[in-house]
């Protein structure tokens, strides 16, 4: 490197890393820069994604989401029911109340469930059949059997369990978590999402989408073939020194336009977004690389058989993101309602539960194997649950008002069951938890005060329980 010192007298440091090339993005350089010379370069002296304080101590570093999508069926997972064989082909009695049902079928008959339950642990949890793998790791589950919501159907109950609301417009968890928290990865987004399958998730991005808050708070998606993160490669004829220079125009152009449009967040959230993504080509590449990986986490994964080889490619992907300072990564399974089981729910949720046992189990495993459980928070549920009562004579409809989610390490209390629905599994009944309740128990655990954390929007305090929710704290340990 050599400096015309002859032509600019003394050179200042801003000048020498902007001279110096080496990879340095404005958003690397504005955090080393202070004061009037971070002012200068036109960029904020931190970034809004830098690791922040928590309100209190929180073993929960960052989560795995792991979203079951179109409702699993919590009476054929982890909430028994015997009373469903003994009333098997009644109708449901008038003591239980009335609910309304996605599809106006609430005086179909209940059905019995074809499951054979063990308990399992030394906390003794009950779990069926259908999910021998994870059963296995039971005293690490704080099965939550008292969950509820107001979203009936796919779109309003998946919005409401992203965002805390059925409609759009609202930040989802995954924006607060980041927003309160920040990451502890410069290389990397903070918020990744991956969806499984051929299907798209109801919503799309409103799921993971920033709502009133700067858009560099939203999720960012993960492919599901080839390169893990799109337009991620340059071009082979694009040397590295060319693409530096072509950003750093691009970045004086932006600044410029910018100056008269400060409150635009999408302008801004691209400016950081494109310094991300040239960090993210040195970076990103050996993260998401899975061929590091032994055969034997392949296999403990799944990756080595085709009906779990997709889900467990993103559990493990997920892990490596952790791993690396992600602050949240939200794993969809079933994306385009795959779990939704209006009929033949035998031959559904055998193959769902089929498809995301081994992997979620394998995730688990190699979490605790590795450490990094204590202060991984891992989350797994869908939007609602399934009714008592029979659909189409062998399915289940959606239930919003009572189902099952577990969450594991993070400082939770595993090998347990917390919350109640009542003796059909139609109502939560004992500590019930709505989503709002959920999303501060996740938050709570994070070290995160939800009634603390707030960001002002048009004037108005906004909080991710919209003031209506409570940590559930006796979930974690002490």
């Amino acid at each position: 490197m050599s400096i015309d010192h002859e032509s600019h007298g003394t050179v200042s440091r801003r000048e020498m890393l902007l001279k110096s090339g080496g990879g340095f993005g404005a958003l690397a350089l504005a955090s080393l820069l202070q004061g009037d010379e971070a002012k200068a370069a036109g960029q904020p002296a931190t970034s809004p994604l830098s690791a922040k304080l928590t309100h209190h101590p929180g073993k929960a570093k960052s989560v795995i989401f792991l979203f079951m999508d179109g409702g699993p069926s919590h009476l054929d997972t982890f909430d028994p029911k015997p009373a469903l064989d003994k009333l098997a082909g009644k109708p449901i009695p008038e003591s239980f109340g009335r609910v309304i049902t996605a599809m106006g079928e609430f005086d179909s008959p209940i059905m019995a469930t074809q499951r054979k339950w063990k308990q399992h642990g030394e906390g003794g949890l009950w779990i069926s059949d259908w999910l021998p793998h994870t059963a296995k790791m039971a005293d690490e589950l704080a099965v939550i059997r008292s969950c509820w919501t107001n979203g009936i159907n796919h779109s309003g109950g998946i919005c409401q369990m992203n965002t805390g609301t059925q409609f759009a417009g609202r930040p989802s968890l995954g924006s607060w978590v980041t927003y309160g928290l920040g990451t502890e990865n410069e290389n990397l987004p903070a918020f990744v999402v991956m969806q499984e399958g051929q299907g798209r998730v109801i919503n799309g991005a409103r799921n993971w989408g920033a709502g009133f808050m700067p858009a560099v708070y939203q999720g960012t998606t993960m492919q599901r073939e080839g390169s893990a993160f799109s337009d991620l490669v340059p071009p082979k004829h694009v040397a590295t020194a060319q693409q530096r220079k072509e950003l750093d125009f691009l970045l004086q152009l932006n600044l410029r336009h910018a100056e008269s449009r400060q409150d635009n967040t999408d302008l801004d959230a691209r400016i950081r977004s494109f310094e991300l993504a040239y960090k993210m080509q040195s970076h990103a590449p050996e993260a998401v690389d899975l061929s590091q990986e032994s055969a034997e986490t392949h296999k403990l994964y799944g990756m080595d058989d085709k009906r779990t080889a997709a889900y467990g490619r993103n559990l493990l992907m997920a892990r490596r993101l952790v791993e690396r300072g992600v602050r949240f990564v939200q794993c969809y399974h079933g994306a385009g309602s795959k779990w939704d089981a209006h009929s033949d729910i035998e031959g559904n949720h055998t193959r769902m539960c089929g498809g995301m046992d081994l992997p979620v189990a394998g995730l688990l495993r190699d979490l605790k194997q590795r450490g990094l459980l204590e202060q991984t928070l891992v989350v797994w549920g869908g939007e609602f649950g399934r009714t008592p009562m029979s659909e189409k004579g062998n399915g289940r409809d959606h239930n919003p008002t009572g189902f099952t989610m577990w969450m594991a390490g993070g400082g939770v209390q595993g090998g347990q069951a917390y919350g109640t629905t009542d003796a059909l599994g139609l109502h939560a009944v004992e500590d019930r938890l709505h989503v709002h309740d959920i999303h501060s128990t996740i938050l709570h655990l994070m070290g995160v005060d939800h009634r603390k954390l707030v960001y002002m929007h048009k004037g108005r305090p906004e909080r991710i329980d919209q003031n209506e929710g409570h940590a559930y704290e006796e979930i974690a340990t002490t």
